[in-house]
């Protein structure tokens, strides 16, 4: 798909550059180079302690108040919550800043994103997100960060807003992170505008992603049915490599910045 408008001149035509558009995929690769280990891979999390993958169980959640106590500890105490953003989170800062990055879906949610700086009016956080929480009862929202720092006054965190239609009484409903726990939707939309706009960018760009979860990957096929240029930057292999028109296996840490600052130039 070009990227370039023609005007006439006397002495012919001149190309105008318009910005590129670009829709990115990250996944777990991505968060690995800022500190925090993936969970499907072969030293991942639920790999050696398959026993963790309850803690997002959401049946479990709402049924057992030690398990919702356990899942808040765990999540509290884990790498998702306390890193930082890499190198290659703040290189898609750049790409936004330099007005070429349209979308920024996410199969991670530790928000290092948002940390990151990115704008949220760009981000689909397709499994949902850990920097905020919602009440399950009246919806209420919450930053995630306040619940974390009463967590040890109230390990199982309880909403406290009034209700007028209850005399005022407080709410009490149970508060969860907005992660999408095991046996939840996906958040609504979420997938139709990544859909939407990796098929109107210039180029996807799948950064650090296995593409073995679904529905998540199968935005890779349908932005190849429109005709869109491919670039899967992994470790490893994917599924959708044949779709590819350029595969780069380097350190995402290296790689990924070097990519946007090439992108930015060519555009300039």
């Amino acid at each position: 798909m070009g990227n370039a408008l023609w005007t006439a001149t006397c002495g012919g035509r001149i190309p105008v550059n318009m910005t590129k558009k670009i829709a990115v995929l990250t996944g777990a690769g991505i968060s690995t180079s800022a500190g925090i280990p993936d969970f499907r891979g072969p030293d991942g999390v639920w790999t050696k302690h398959p026993d963790q993958m309850s803690v997002y169980d959401i049946d479990a959640f709402l049924t057992d108040k030690e398990a919702r106590e356990y899942s808040w500890r765990w999540q509290k105490e884990s790498p998702v919550w306390n890193a930082q953003p890499g190198v290659a989170h703040k290189a898609l800062v750049k790409l936004e800043k330099a007005g070429m990055l349209t979308l920024l879906a996410t199969q991670n949610f530790d928000a290092l994103h948002e940390k990151a700086g990115n704008s949220p009016s760009i981000i689909v956080n397709l499994h949902g997100t850990i920097g905020t929480s919602h009440c399950m009862k009246c919806h209420a929202k919450y930053n995630t960060a306040d619940i974390m720092a009463r967590l040890d006054e109230e390990p199982d965190p309880r909403c406290h807003r009034t209700l007028k239609y209850q005399g005022n009484m407080p709410c009490n409903g149970m508060i969860k992170t907005d992660v999408v726990y095991f046996g939840e939707a996906l958040p609504d939309g979420a997938m139709e505008k990544s859909y939407k706009l990796a098929s109107q960018a210039d180029e996807l760009w799948v950064i650090g992603s296995t593409l073995e979860v679904f529905p998540a990957a199968s935005i890779v096929p349908v932005a190849a049915q429109a005709g869109v240029p491919i670039t899967i930057m992994n470790m490893g292999r994917t599924q959708y490599d044949r779709l590819a028109d350029r595969l780069i296996h380097d350190d995402i840490a290296v790689a990924l910045p070097k990519l946007v600052d090439e992108t930015i130039a060519a555009n300039s």
